[in-house]
This record gives structure tokens, C-alpha cells and sequence, in this order.
């Protein structure tokens, strides 16, 4: 049963760096639950004392492969018990973790691990070492490579590379022979010592390398759960990238300041499947995950078709008013009403997301589209928006209930400053703050001003709320990214994130990004999602061999054309997309249009369909 540690357990865990709490764990909880990871269609799980144990070891291996204080270790995987592994066992014997997005293409890797100067890289398997294999030469710094799974490496030179258990044994036997020297060597990091290098994403041009310190960590992880409440032996769903400011808090960070459980999902294909083994209490999801959980109930219904379509139809026109209202003031007829459909369609529904038992649910990362947010209150999953960033730690505030407006992202953590600069910049400040770009001062010196405020890029504004946990009354809204904001010929300021959040409530359209900089009309690029529109076309009879041919049917044309015209519905004639094009490829990050997070590179974009752009304006 969850349970909450006692006020003086809190008050010691406070002072102590991420991996010291990990050891307190150890101590306190040795046989509980600390992680999940499913081998072979089975969970397996891995107790306090092990977690800490293999961290450890780990640790004094890499202390046994010439690391030293200070120096990085990058992590290029999967989310998996490795991971984090070798992240806290780097912590223990001061080295500092570097994680790598599994996605990155060869030449952003060598960018990385130039920037960090790791002598040692952990790659999951055969894929990842491929590519490090590829920049190696260029990387005289880089002296080992680790394998987690080095499965299909037979007829590999294997110079310079080692096991990851092989590192671990290297630890194990190090701690039998030098017990003392092995316990002076993993007494762990300071609070002020640097714990983290995250990697920004790189929308504007390369990415940067943003130095975190252990204090802000702890400081940013106390100031969340002040509003999520993760409880001991709480459940909880790692799936998104370790290298992700967010999926560190909610795997790392909030678990092991807490206690509360991680379980690793078996890939970010089959988060659903795991959702529904697991039913965390807390989930947190990048606007894109909520997108796609609408998307796949939307699917389900429409495949469903009869009795179980027409249900939820009835369900979502007749629940449609109550979703604005917090349900904490939901008159004895709403909740009635409410529990009727549950019983009848949304029961089944919240079974099919696995989130029926879900206490608090998050989106952060990126602005969502308000409908996604009703959407889900109407299902009984009243999903809370947070703001942040890596540079500062991650999410920096949140709405503080389920009472708070639709789309505004709450209110400033204990310990955490923000104000709006005359312009309506976001401005952060206190412990949070990241501790500058590594080998980057200008740019550090651009974020960071004299007085401590980090600025963000983002604009905001102050906003009423009926919160009664709002102080003064009022939270943050998100305008849009500053140097995103655009102005028609006709001098109207124009919010892309809105229009593009619209398009893709639809759950035909996977990406839009919105041009209106200098025009006299708003017009889009669209990319159709694949899976949902071949579907459609399947039931259709049409037939198609790629995803050109699919979207070069006329039919699919008409049918997009159909979403955006329900989506202009819900917009000021201003915004409203009068053209659009059609992409005949998905997105890419080999290609440079996205990010290692799925972000757009509006720039690269819109010189690369600057033709295109061009013709729709004709």
C-alpha cells in the first residue's frame, strides 16, 4: 500500500544529492519495488537494494576504466534499467551523465559527445554502436564504448569496447578487494556539484549542452510533486527518452526522492499494451501522446462502429458543457449524468487507454490543443498543463487542480520565481536555474542576465483563475515561442502553436505547420498521420503502395480538407487556414526537419519547401 514518509525521512532527503537518496532507499525499503522491466513478456522486478547494488558496481567499474570526477558519460538507449544504472552509478563516484537521444543520426552524435568530451559512451546495442563506430576517429577523447546488448557482434573488432556486465563485475571485484577504497569512492556527489548535462533540442540551430546541478534537480523534483503528490510504492511509466528534461523528473528524480515505482515500457510502440498491465497513478505525456491516445479511441470507435460508436457519440454531445466545469462543482445531476456513460462507454474506454486508475495526469513539453484537454475531462482524465524547460530543471510550474482554466499552465513552484518582462517574455529564477552552457559563455550570458532571470524565448500572460490553490487568483498562459509569432501583411499577430494544436486535434493529421509571416492569408504544410488515414482508406477500398500514393489520392485530399474546415470553425477568421499543402514524406530527424523530441525546425522547413510555400501563394 502507498504510503508517505515521515516528516524528519522528508526533511533528510531534502539535503541529500539524487544518488545519496538512492542509498537511503537501499537502507530504509531493501526488498520493495523500486523498478519494473519486462524480459520475455514478463515483468521482472529489481528491489531498492539492487537498483543501489548495480548502480554501485557500475560506478566503481567505470572508476576501474580511468573515469574520473567530473568527467562525462553518455548513455545512447532505450529507456531500460541499464540506464539509469549507469547514471547513478556514474553519480556515485562524481562523474556526470550525458544521455543521447537513440534517435540522433551519426553526425548530431559526434556534435554531442565532442561538446561533452565523454570518454565513455553506454550504446544499447548493435544499431547505436554502428554509429559511434562511424564518428569514432574523429573523437580522440572517446576510449571505451560499453554494450548493454551485444547480441550480432561476433565478427566485430571489439577494441575499445566491454559489456556492461562486464563493468559491473569489474565494480564487484574492486568493492571485494578494496572494500575500503571502493565505499571512500562512492560517497557520491555535493548538492552544487554538476549531476546532468541535457542537451537542449536544437530547434534554432545545434544543440547546446546545459549543465544541471544536483540542488536544482532536487529543488525542481520537490516543487512538482508539491502538486502531483507521488506517494511511496506510487506507480509510475517510463517511455519517453531519458534525455528528456521531463522523462528524468518522472523516472529519476520525483521516484527516487519519493519512492515510488518505475517501469520501464517496452518501447514507445507498445506504451498502450504496457498502460493497460500497469494502470500507473500518475502519467505524463508530451502533447503528441495525448494526440495519439485520442487518435487510437477515434480509431477504435470508428472500427467499432454500431451500438459502441453511437454511445460515445451520445456521451461526448451530452458531457460536452460538464468538461468546463471542475468537477469538484459538479451539481448532483452532472455527476449522475456522468456516471450513467461511464458505466455504459467511458469505463471501457479509460480501460482501453490503461489509465482507469490514473490519480494525475500531465502534459508538458509543447502547448496542447484545448479540445485534446476537454476531450479527456469528459473521459474522467482531467489532464494537468506544466511549463518549463530544461534550463530550468524541467517543469517550473503547473496547474495546481483540476479546477484550474483550460490551457493555462498554473502557477510557480515554492522556491521558483517567474515574472513577465515588458514584452511578455517569461522570466524564471532561483535554484532551478541551470548552471550555464557548457563551453558556451555568450550564449550563457544571453539566457542568464545579471540579476539571475533565465529568459525563456516564450511569451505569457497572467490570467484569471477560480483556482482556489491560484495564488493572487491568477496563472500563466503561453502565447507561443517568441521568435514564432507572426505578423500577416496585414499587421495581425498571429499564434502558429494555436492554429497548428487545431489541425492536430484531428486525428488524421499527424503534423501542420502554420506560414502567415509577411502574407495575406494563413496556409499550412500538412503530414497526414499514416496509420489512421490507411486505415480510413482501407475501409474505403482505395488502393495505395506508399505513403505519396496515399497521399496523392484525391479522396484523402477531400478528407483533410474536411478536418481543416472543422478546425477553421473553432477559429478567429484571422487564423484560419485557407490553403494548405500536402506533404508527400513524413517529417524526418536524418533530414533536419524535426528534432531528437519531435520538435519542428521551422527554418530548416521553410527553406526546404520554400518553393512549395511559394506556389500556394500564387
Amino acid at each position: 500500500m502507498s504510503k508517505n514518509p515521515s516528516p524528519s525521512s522528508l526533511d533528510a532527503l531534502k539535503a541529500l544529492p539524487l544518488p545519496q537518496q538512492l542509498l537511503h532507499w537501499a537502507a530504509r525499503r531493501p526488498d520493495a519495488v523500486a523498478l519494473r522491466q519486462k524480459e520475455y513478456g514478463v515483468w521482472q522486478p529489481i528491489s531498492w537494494s539492487a537498483y543501489a547494488q548495480q548502480a554501485r558496481w557500475f560506478g566503481l567499474g567505470l572508476l576501474r576504466l580511468g573515469l574520473r570526477p567530473g568527467q562525462a558519460v553518455a548513455v545512447l538507449s532505450e529507456n531500460r534499467k541499464e540506464w539509469v544504472f549507469a547514471q547513478l552509478g556514474a553519480a556515485l563516484v562524481r562523474g556526470v551523465t550525458a544521455g543521447v537521444y537513440p534517435t540522433s543520426p551519426a553526425e548530431e552524435i559526434e556534435h554531442l559527445l565532442a561538446l561533452s568530451d565523454a570518454p565513455v559512451i553506454v550504446c544499447e546495442d548493435q544499431e547505436q554502436l554502428d554509429k559511434v563506430l562511424s564518428i569514432r576517429d574523429r573523437l580522440p577523447h572517446l576510449h571505451t564504448i560499453v554494450l548493454i546488448d551485444s547480441r550480432g557482434l561476433r565478427r566485430y573488432d571489439r577494441t575499445g569496447m566491454i559489456d556492461f556486465d562486464e563493468v559491473v563485475a569489474l565494480g564487484r571485484r574492486f568493492e571485494a578487494d578494496e572494500p575500503a577504497a571502493a565505499a571512500a569512492a562512492t560517497v557520491g556527489p555535493a548538492l552544487d556539484d554538476i549531476g546532468l548535462i541535457v542537451f537542449t533540442s536544437g530547434s534554432t540551430g545545434r544543440p547546446k549542452a546545459a549543465m544541471m546541478s544536483w540542488r536544482g534537480l532536487g529543488t525542481a523534483a520537490r516543487g512538482l510533486n508539491s502538486v502531483l503528490g507521488c506517494r511511496e510504492g506510487d506507480s509510475l511509466v517510463s517511455y519517453l527518452p531519458l534525455c528528456h528534461m521531463g522523462e528524468q523528473m518522472f523516472s529519476l528524480h520525483i521516484p527516487v526522492a519519493f519512492g515510488a515505482v518505475v517501469n520501464f515500457a517496452e518501447s514507445l510502440r507498445t506504451v498502450q499494451d504496457d498502460l493497460r498491465e500497469l494502470s500507473p497513478r500518475i502519467f505524463f505525456g508530451v502533447p503528441r501522446i495525448w494526440e495519439k491516445f485520442h487518435a487510437a479511441i477515434q480509431n477504435k470507435l470508428r472500427e467499432a462502429g454500431g451500438l459502441r460508436l453511437w454511445l460515445y457519440e451520445r456521451a461526448m454531445r451530452s458531457l460536452a458543457h460538464d468538461a468546463g466545469v471542475p468537477r469538484a462543482q459538479w451539481s448532483w445531476l452532472q455527476r449522475a449524468r456522468w456516471a450513467v456513460w461511464y458505466v455504459l462507454i467511458l469505463r471501457s474506454l479509460l480501460n482501453y487507454l490503461g489509465l482507469r486508475g490514473c490519480r494525475v495526469a500531465v502534459s508538458a513539453a509543447a502547448p496542447i490543443a484545448p479540445e485534446v484537454l476537454r476531450f479527456f475531462r469528459v473521459l474522467g482524465v482531467p489532464i494537468r498543463e506544466a511549463y518549463g524547460m530544461t534550463e530550468a530543471s524541467g517543469a517550473t510550474t503547473m496547474q495546481p487542480g483540476d479546477d484550474s482554466p483550460v490551457g493555462t499552465v498554473g502557477v510557480p513552484y515554492p522556491g521558483v520565481e517567474v515574472q513577465l518582462a515588458d514584452d511578455g517574455e517569461i522570466l524564471i529564477r532561483g535554484e532551478v536555474v541551470f548552471r550555464g552552457y557548457l563551453k558556451n559563455d555568450e550564449a550563457t550570458r544571453e539566457a542568464i542576465d545579471a540579476e539571475g532571470w533565465l529568459h525563456t524565448g516564450d511569451i505569457g500572460r497572467w490570467e484569471d483563475s477560480p483556482s482556489k490553490n491560484a495564488p493572487a487568483g491568477r496563472e500563466l498562459r503561453i502565447v507561443d515561442r517568441k521568435k514564432d509569432i507572426m505578423i500577416t501583411a496585414g499587421g495581425k499577430n498571429i499564434t502558429p502553436s494555436e492554429i497548428e494544436n487545431a489541425m492536430r486535434f484531428s486525428p488524421f493529421i499527424k503534423e501542420a505547420v502554420a506560414i502567415a509571416d509577411r502574407r495575406h492569408f494563413v496556409s499550412a504544410l500538412i503530414q497526414i498521420d499514416f496509420e489512421t488515414v490507411s486505415k480510413w482508406s482501407e475501409e474505403k477500398g482505395l488502393v495505395y503502395t506508399t505513403f505519396r500514393s496515399l497521399v496523392e489520392l484525391p479522396q484523402v485530399r477531400e478528407l483533410v480538407q474536411r478536418e481543416v474546415d472543422t478546425a477553421n470553425a473553432r477559429m478567429p477568421q484571422v487564423q484560419q487556414v485557407r490553403k494548405f499543402h500536402l506533404l508527400t514524406k513524413e517529417l524526418d530527424h536524418d533530414d533536419g526537419e524535426v528534432t531528437a523530441t519531435m520538435k519542428v525546425r521551422r527554418k530548416a522547413v521553410f527553406e526546404k519547401y520554400a518553393q512549395v510555400i511559394e506556389e500556394i501563394y500564387v
